[in-house]
């Protein structure tokens, strides 16, 4: 049967059969509306965005607000969505069609905002000459914490005490401590390695640690007003108000309490003095001296080199006859002592000089009387000049046997090269990414100085050996009688056992 639209009244047909073929198809047909069908789109494609448009509304609301799920699963979602656009987009020939993208996934506001303040931090931090501020980014870690948290409680009170620069504190001073020559007398048996006590490393590295928090929290205190002006510590606790003025107050104060404490009763009263005095020099005269002559940096570079002597004096108390601050300090076998605190001073120059050229404007405009702007031509010759100066401190050291001799070649390689960095910076007056090369090449100088020292500490390398091929015949006359030594000699193995039974 043949299904026919309904025809005009005026032919009379009655019945479909009366009427041949032929007249059937010349017949004038009705418009009959077109069926609607269940998808409004006209071609595949357009079915392929709609498709990813309503899975997209659905899980930008319910999944990908989850930035996990988004991670692991939404790779697949996100795959599957461009094979059907691209297959939709299959055989057509206008360019306009292939080249449009793909509809953006909505962010909410406060993410957006959020994505936006860290790429702006992310693009400063690339154009910045030089590393930012420890305590400026910790603070901006705690800034996005949970307020009242115990996390960031504690994130804030670390960006306080400077946490890079009080570690390389205590590594100078554990340096020092390790570098101390013991006497062999101290070994209980011939075999033994002399060694010093763990419990006064503890105390020395704790205490010390202690005390450079305070000196930084102190330094905070003073002035929050020009870290403001500078980019690299405008973003500290105290410029930003994540913390009082009262709880830095009683933080510092605190730190500089207990660490001279655990100085005192844990180490010696000299060390404890240094670490109390370094507190004083760095928060009390280095920091306001900064806005008042350029030579605060000098004043720094005793700073720093307290440190080392502190160390030093933790070690020979455990060897000393009597303790005092006289012996400690200008005692028999000092010398290494005061060299490894002439390594530090020395080294803060060529540091602190081309770090400060990189930001010589920030220091400027905030007020900070620095060489770098004041006499740059002067900045550039007292990096070199301590650069050099570095050479015969690492060879006194050998010279006063705190070191091998072989110590000499190893660390003058590695002043050589902080010291042709140092001469690139004069001669191009820190321009040419001269600056920035010195500041890289004295943040890796000093460890690297201060490890070979150790590893080539007077003696280790023939204990060492001796450990792995033992003693030979001609070793006898390493064994003693104590009766055939001098009553110094007799007081320093009491000394030692004394220490060793603690």
């Amino acid at each position: 049967m043949i299904l026919r639209p309904p025809v005009p009244r005026s032919i009379g047909i009655k019945s479909a059969e009366t009427v041949c073929l032929r007249c059937l198809r010349k017949l004038p047909r009705p418009n009959v509306p077109s069926r609607k069908l269940f998808s409004s789109n006209t071609s595949p494609r357009q079915g392929a965005i709609a498709a990813g448009k309503s899975r997209t509304s659905f899980t930008k609301d319910y999944f990908w607000t989850n930035s996990v799920l988004k991670e692991t699963i939404g790779a697949g979602f996100s795959q599957s969505r461009r094979t059907v656009q691209s297959a939709g987009t299959t055989g057509s020939n206008t360019s306009s069609a292939a080249a449009t993208p793909a509809s953006t996934e909505d962010v909410l506001p406060h993410r957006r905002r959020k994505a936006a303040k860290q790429q702006a931090l992310s693009e400063e931090e690339s154009k910045y000459p030089i590393a930012l501020d420890a305590s400026s980014r910790l603070a901006t870690v705690s800034s996005n914490l949970p307020q009242r948290s115990l996390r960031r409680l504690f994130t804030t009170y670390l960006s306080l005490s400077k946490p890079r620069l009080s570690f390389l504190v205590v590594l100078s001073a554990t340096a020092a401590y390790s570098l101390y020559p013991v006497p062999g007398l101290l070994a209980p048996a011939a075999t033994a390695t002399p060694s010093l006590s763990t419990l006064t490393l503890f105390f020395l590295t704790s205490g010390t640690a202690l005390c450079s928090a305070s000196a930084n929290a102190f330094n905070m205190l003073i002035e929050p007003a020009h870290d403001a002006k500078m980019s690299r510590t405008r973003n500290r606790p105290l410029v930003r108000k994540l913390i009082s003025t009262r709880g830095a107050m009683v933080f510092a104060v605190a730190c500089g309490i207990v660490g001279t404490g655990a100085l005192y009763y844990g180490v010696n009263p000299t060390t404890a003095f240094l670490g109390a005095a370094n507190i004083f020099l760095y928060a009390g005269i280095y920091t306001p001296m900064k806005r008042m002559s350029v030579l605060n940096t000098w004043v720094g570079g005793i700073v720093g080199g307290i440190p080392p002597l502190m160390g030093w004096t933790a070690a020979a108390g455990q060897c000393a006859h009597e303790g005092t601050w006289q012996e400690l300090l200008f005692g028999e076998g000092t010398a290494g002592g005061w060299l490894c605190a002439a390594l530090l001073f020395a080294w803060q120059f060529p540091h602190f000089n081309s770090l400060s050229w990189s930001i010589r404007d920030e220091y400027k405009n905030a007020g900070y009387r620095m060489l770098s702007w004041v006499n740059p031509a002067r900045n550039g010759r007292v990096a070199l000049r301590y650069s050099i100066l570095m050479f015969p401190i690492c060879i006194g050291l050998s010279y006063c046997g705190v070191t091998d001799w072989s110590y000499v070649v190893t660390s003058s390689a590695i002043n050589g090269w902080m010291t042709w960095k140092a001469w690139h910076f004069w001669r191009e007056s820190g321009h040419k990414g001269s600056a920035r090369g010195l500041f890289w090449a004295s943040i890796w100088q000093l460890p690297i100085v201060l490890v070979l020292a150790m590893a080539q500490k007077k003696g280790l390398a023939e204990r060492v050996y001796r450990s792995i091929f033992g003693f030979s015949d001609d070793d006898d006359d390493f064994y003693y009688d104590i009766e055939d030594l001098t009553e110094e000699e007799r007081n320093a193995v009491l000394v030692g056992e004394n220490n060793s039974s603690r």
